[in-house]
């Protein structure tokens, strides 16, 4: 026979508080029921057919590109979709100028830098180097592009296409499911 118990935890109505806002009204105890109700996952995640996000981003043989960036601005990507780029940034003081690295979105008509490294002429630190890992998106005229304004900059990375403009997944080339 089915049992119905009531269950008095502040910490438990706190976190269905917290994960269910709709609910923060409504004042009743949570209840525990000995009769086991199935829960079917039909998500194609439960299936265990697709990767994790981690996973489904992956570099790989035939899906990166990578590039080496110095003295000259490279288009990296032009195609709509989504892009994972990972590299190393680096530059050095030259004579008497600020050295950068940038990384710029063009939409068709204009230039916007979205990601910018100086070394500043006048600093006294000799040079700096810092990691990237960015997710960008692309609309089906937008370019993205690596500007490196000396030969005392460097930018070297890769880039993975991981998702088309629609959002349809790219899987790593050669990952099977099966």
């Amino acid at each position: 026979m089915a049992e119905i118990t009531r269950i008095t935890s502040e910490a438990l109505q706190s976190r269905i508080r917290e994960l269910l806002p709709s609910q923060v009204g409504f004042g009743e105890d949570l209840q525990a029921s000995n009769v086991i109700f199935p829960i079917i996952d039909l998500t194609t995640s439960a299936e265990g057919t697709t990767l994790g996000t981690s996973l489904q981003q992956a570099i790989n043989f035939g899906g990166a590109t990578a590039f080496a960036v110095s003295n000259t601005t490279t288009t990296i990507a032009n195609v709509g979709g989504f892009y994972r780029v990972v590299g190393n940034s680096s530059a050095r003081q030259a004579s008497g100028a600020d050295v950068t690295n940038e990384i710029i979105m063009n939409d068709g008509a204009s230039d916007k830098i979205v990601w910018k490294m100086t070394v500043d002429a006048l600093s006294s630190t000799l040079g700096y180097t810092t990691n990237v890992d960015f997710v960008f998106f692309l609309r089906p005229t937008d370019e993205l592009k690596i500007k490196s304004s000396s030969t005392s900059a460097f930018f070297n990375g890769s880039v993975r296409q991981i998702a088309t403009s629609t959002g349809t997944l790219v899987n790593p080339t050669g990952f099977s499911a099966e």
